[in-house]
């Protein structure tokens, strides 16, 4: 494993990891991951595919947040499509510029898979795995984690961020402390039906939708209770020139108790591991 540094579009310094086989990579990886998920979270996954698959693999951490973090959370300018657009496009370009005779590839984890057409290099990717990610609206999470939602969106949430000025989300058990503005927007994204789509030309550049020509695997889970198997089919719409294709994973089908949003990139679900790996390898 190799400790990098490595700029985001406009500039900003990130940390990264760079997991490497024992000989000359097959393709190159980027791994973007999802909101509230530091690059750690992702280690053992990156480092078995760099090894099993003579793979080179990125991760990295989004701007004020785990390693790629520069001070106190309740004074950062930091928003959602920092991350997304910013920050997500300077990690491909490293790799790009990192490993310029191999094919490139991304895999992208809930937010990590639904703003690759606004990235600099995305006609460069040959293939897509998104993991659990989809535009999903406040409305449309199962009925089973409705109440969970409601204080995340319209009660706990908002008055923990007008308070401290960030998302304390490891005090309210809602998972990692993020910027505050990185929560507003996103709140803001999902009370649209549209998600991003409705901002393109205005908040948002128009996404260069005919680079996008890579071929997607979306890999919805079975019990998300976040992004459905519905929602997750409907990222394809969000990439017209993609050939899209939709992986269901089942937790009975892999001897699994529960897999949820982010289960299948730990260690102890590494019966999904194959699955999430297979599109890139065909």
């Amino acid at each position: 494993m190799e400790e990098i540094s490595f700029q985001a579009k406009d500039g900003r310094a990130l940390a990264g990891r760079l997991h490497l086989p024992g000989t000359e990579p097959r393709f190159a990886v980027v791994l973007h991951g999802g909101i509230g998920f530091p690059a750690s979270f992702y280690a053992d996954f990156a480092l078995w595919l760099a090894r099993t698959h003579d793979v080179a693999v990125l991760t990295y951490d989004y701007r004020d947040f785990g390693r790629s973090g520069s001070g106190s959370l309740s004074r950062s300018a930091t928003c959602l499509s920092h991350w997304a657009i910013d920050d997500q496009s300077g990690a491909l370009t490293y790799l790009a510029g990192r490993f310029p005779s191999v094919p490139l590839r991304v895999i992208g984890h809930s937010l990590g898979g639904q703003w690759l057409a606004f990235h600099d290099d995305i006609a460069k990717v040959d293939r897509v795995v998104a993991v659990a990610s989809g535009p999903t609206h406040w409305r449309d999470h199962p009925q089973s984690s409705f109440a969970r939602i409601l204080a995340f969106w319209w009660l706990l949430g908002p008055l923990a961020v007008t308070l401290f000025g960030y998302l304390p989300g490891r005090r309210l058990g809602f998972g990692a402390d993020i910027p505050g503005g990185v929560y507003w927007e996103w709140r803001h994204l999902c009370r649209q039906r549209d998600y991003h789509r409705a901002f393109w030309g205005t908040e948002y550049p128009v996404p260069g939708l005919d680079r996008a020509k890579f071929k997607l695997a979306m890999v919805a889970v079975e019990d998300d209770p976040l992004v459905s198997p519905a929602i997750a089919g409907k990222l394809a719409s969000y990439y017209p020139a993609a050939k899209a294709g939709l992986t269901l994973l089942r937790p009975i089908q892999l001897a699994l108790a529960s897999i949820g949003h982010a289960g299948a990139f730990t260690r102890k679900r590494k019966a999904c591991w194959p699955w999430l790996v297979a599109p890139l390898l065909d």
